[in-house]
């Protein structure tokens, strides 16, 4: 555990705290009273609340339209079923910048409804929160449907033979079953869009500002750190509570009654109302998750395969290199990043995963977290402040960029390594340390055969985010190495249809790449649960 906790005091606790720091202390001294200075303005208010009430609303969209969903993946068996699910869950790993883009594509200026319809949704809060549906949709269908499908459904059947209507049998039996699902699944969605920021940043314009992004314009264009200090102390508050509650609900899940195999509660679809239910979810998928990345490609083809074949031409401004080599410095830093990653968060699940860990090494587990939810653009401006001087002078070294992405990778291996580690059997270990092995051996010849998979699976999740990440990197990368996201946003921010399109080919490469990994990881996912 001492590796773990030294690199997350080093790139995460550090880089946050001299921010803070920085922002809050005037000769040595602490100035506290900046803190409510800066909550009592107007403005900055104005953006606490439009934080908070469109990650309610995203939130509360999100479980409309993806409670049903979750409910046609756990009860009915269709043909392609495996391949719906993994057209669902294609958009939870797809990074904000590229689905902020095809929103874009979908809802802006010149965009498909703009040309058919002349309806513009851009720089609208609804454009948002459909993003943030798009984005969230696969937690719910993976978090509530993962566990409705291993509900018995003859407990309802039965309230049902009692008098009871469909809707009272679901209310009284099935929902409250359900319910620590729901809140769980409803909490890691509202933690996910009140820290948005690529969505935001692109489809919001200079109307909306989340906390992230109003850190992101504090500290990069008005400089004030004060500022961005308190709306990162604000941010980490909510964030931690939000953790707190997301633990409780996930402890009350996993308590829950699980009766039967997920496989024994799936039957075709009977009646006109579950077809019914079927064909809306069906063109729910098609309209909300499919078509915005299908115009994002149609965007990047137009006039052929000019977009591409311009991102070649380096133009000797905003980029120094030619946009193309941005693909491949994002899959050699991804690649660093899952190594980091997989490191860290193997150490830290192996050592969770002890029966005799104490206490103090469970609470890491809550803390791994954090990085999910704290400023990532808090991070990464840290870097820059805090790895500036010997012994870890980084500023100007590569190493940094992967370092900021592993971050983010760290809580996906562990959760995914981690419930496997707990389910072997010490007895094993003990019976290998018995006949001689070494603690090295044991691990090679017991833990490694069984948790292969399931290091596979957090290595694909690791790289598809470390990929996509954003936040951090729009501030560490240096302009003659830019990553896709940062590469994009930069192609956004110039004015010209060449600029555009660009844009849209580079989010179209990204978005492949993504939609591959997570294919992959499909195949190789041997768990049902729905658990991210």
């Amino acid at each position: 555990m001492a590796v773990p906790v030294a690199f997350f005091a080093v790139f995460f606790a550090w880089p946050v705290a001299a921010i803070v720091a920085r922002g809050l202390k005037v000769d040595g001294r602490w100035r506290l009273g900046r803190i409510a200075d800066v909550v009592g303005q107007s403005d900055i208010r104005h953006v606490l609340w439009f934080t908070t009430w469109q990650a309610l609303a995203s939130t509360a969209l999100t479980l409309l339209v993806a409670l049903p969903a979750a409910y046609v993946f756990a009860r009915l068996d269709f043909p392609g079923k495996n391949v719906l699910r993994a057209v669902v869950t294609v958009p939870f790993v797809l990074p904000t910048v590229v689905v902020g883009t095809a929103f874009l594509a979908l809802v802006g200026r010149g965009g498909l409804l703009d040309e058919l319809w002349g309806v513009r949704l851009d720089t609208t809060v609804w454009a948002i929160l459909l993003a943030h549906v798009f984005f969230n949709y696969a937690v719910v269908v993976r978090t509530v449907g993962g566990l409705w499908s291993q509900l018995d459904p003859r407990q309802e059947e039965a309230a049902r033979m009692l008098g009871a209507s469909p809707l009272g049998a679901w209310r009284k039996v099935t929902l409250p079953a359900l319910a620590p699902a729901v809140a769980a699944a409803a909490l890691m969605v509202f933690l996910f869009t009140f820290t948005s920021f690529g969505v935001v940043q692109i489809l919001g314009g200079p109307t909306f500002s989340t906390l992230e992004v109003e850190i992101y314009r504090q500290t990069s264009e008005i400089f004030d750190l004060t500022t961005a200090a308190v709306l990162t102390i604000v941010q980490f508050v909510a964030v931690g509570v939000i953790l707190v509650v997301h633990a409780w609900t996930v402890r009350r899940r996993e308590s829950a009654l699980r009766l039967v195999a997920p496989e024994t509660t799936a039957r075709r679809p009977r009646g006109a109302g579950q077809w019914a239910l079927l064909g809306g979810v069906l063109a729910t998928v098609a309209v909300l998750l499919v078509l915005p990345p299908a115009v994002l490609v149609l965007r990047s083809l137009d006039g052929g395969f000019g977009y591409y074949r311009a991102l070649g031409d380096a133009d000797g401004g905003t980029f120094l290199v030619a946009p193309i080599e941005s693909v491949v410095n994002s899959l050699q830093y991804a690649v660093v990043a899952t190594a980091v990653a997989l490191v860290i968060g193997g150490l830290a699940a192996a050592a969770l995963a002890r029966r005799d860990a104490g206490r103090l090494v469970r609470g890491f587990d809550a803390l791994l977290m954090l990085p999910l939810g704290v400023s990532a653009v808090t991070v990464g401006f840290g870097f820059l402040i805090a790895l500036d001087k010997p012994p870890l002078d980084l500023r100007q070294s590569w190493i940094l960029v992967p370092l900021a992405q592993a971050l983010v990778g760290v809580p996906f291996v562990v959760r995914t390594m981690l419930p496997v580690l707990r389910a072997v059997d010490e007895r094993l270990r003990e019976a290998a340390a018995v006949l001689g092995a070494s603690p090295w051996r044991v691990w090679r010849e017991v833990d490694l055969p069984m948790v292969r998979r399931a290091l596979l699976i957090a290595a694909g999740f690791a790289f598809a985010v470390s990929l996509g990440e954003f936040g951090a990197t729009v501030f560490i990368a240096r302009p003659d190495n830019p990553t896709l996201p940062v590469a994009v946003a930069r192609l956004l921010s110039r004015p010209g249809d060449l600029n555009y399109g660009q844009a849209m080919a580079l989010s179209t490469i990204l978005m492949v790449v993504c939609a591959v990994a997570l294919l992959v990881l499909e195949r190789l996912r041997t768990d049902r649960t729905g658990e991210f």
